[in-house]
């Protein structure tokens, strides 16, 4: 069950749709319109909520998830699949973001499953039958856990996606697989016991300080959504992402072609350093680089020089090369009439 399209928070061109789950919970999709000038230049004066308007346009839907203690609120990501003619959605899933209310556990999960029915019901409110055959070209886009959420997703229902696009994907523990594989047990034991429990804090805050407007970034954001030393992390949420990485290690076998964008460095460092401002402050994006060579047969590494962890988030010379790269990779992993139309619609982005 959907609710009504609605304005978004992000302001002109974003709506809103409520997605109710099965259980109660509730998930929320994002979608861009493009800005209301642009409505009136090419539909006369009337906006139309119910198809993306635009002179061009590729047929492709893109779906955007977010990752753990964050929820989507790049418009410019939004802009830039807008200017390549595609329609862009994000969905915020449950416990997160839009869906966040009083008492509730924000990012609460024990498998990463739990979160095919977000997908399933924001594929449906997409418009999506599920006929590979008469659907639009399926672009997925994840960033961090939501990446991994995405990627499992994608070997589970083969034939649903034609491209999957991962942004710094946590597909492997900081401390390597043999750290993962040390502690998991310990952590698979703590989340049948307590399973809410809050682990030590990990985040001494670096992270934003180097994202946010209100410290050294540039990026203005919610941060009851997006906390400053994010959410406290449970024993129910690390073992169902524990769980996850083993089974990425032993292989997905996606059906479809796999770019995944990493920063070149790491920062892993308890303490606060400029060199924060050109690496990764989350992931060990060596191991996950290796570990990305599990996801399919096809797989694309592109590391970033001094990208952050969001490399959608990193200064602006590091995402304009990242989308550049996105437009180069894209065509080779869509179908060919698909790509001529892509290359067509992107000349100049």
């Amino acid at each position: 069950m959907t609710g009504p399209w609605a304005p978004d928070i992000l302001g002109d061109g974003f709506e809103q749709q409520t997605l109710k789950l099965d259980g109660g919970a509730n998930a929320t999709l994002v979608r861009y319109l493009g800005a209301r000038s642009e409505w009136l230049r090419t539909v006369g004066g009337a906006a139309d909520n119910d198809e993306f308007p635009g002179p061009t346009r590729i047929d492709a839907d893109v779906l955007y998830v977010h990752g753990w203690s964050d929820y989507f609120f790049q418009k410019h990501v939004a802009e830039f699949w807008h200017r390549a003619g595609a329609r862009f959605y994000a969905l915020d899933l449950h416990n997160y973001g839009r869906n966040l209310s009083p008492g509730m556990v924000p990012g609460f999960v024990t498998n990463l499953a739990d979160y095919d029915p977000d997908i399933e019901a924001a594929l449906a409110a997409m418009g999506r039958s599920g006929d590979s055959g008469q659907d639009r070209p399926l672009i997925l886009l994840g960033h961090s856990t939501g990446g991994l959420t995405l990627s499992l997703w994608a070997a589970r229902h083969p034939g649903l996606a034609s491209a999957l696009i991962l942004n710094s994907p946590w597909l492997e523990f900081q401390a390597t697989e043999l750290g993962r594989r040390a502690i998991a047990p310990l952590v698979g034991l703590r989340a049948k016991l307590h399973p809410l429990t809050p682990l030590p804090p990990v985040d001494p805050g670096i992270y934003t300080r180097a994202v946010s407007a209100t410290l050294d970034g540039e990026w203005d954001y919610n941060l009851q959504w997006r906390p400053d030393r994010g959410f406290p992390i449970t024993p129910a949420f690390l073992d169902a992402v524990f769980r996850g990485q083993a089974t990425v290690a032993a292989g997905l076998g996606i059906d479809v072609p796999v770019l995944v964008l990493l920063s070149d460095k790491s920062y892993l460092q308890p303490k606060w350093s400029a060199d924060a401002l050109t690496a990764d402050v989350a992931l060990n994006v060596d191991a996950v680089a290796h570990r990305s060579l599990s996801l399919a047969d096809t797989v694309t590494v592109s590391r970033l020089p001094n990208a952050f962890h969001d490399i959608f988030l990193s200064p602006e010379p590091v995402r304009r090369e990242a989308f550049a790269r996105i437009g180069r990779w894209l065509p080779t992993a869509l179908q060919p009439s698909d790509a001529e139309v892509w290359e067509a619609r992107t000349a100049g982005l």
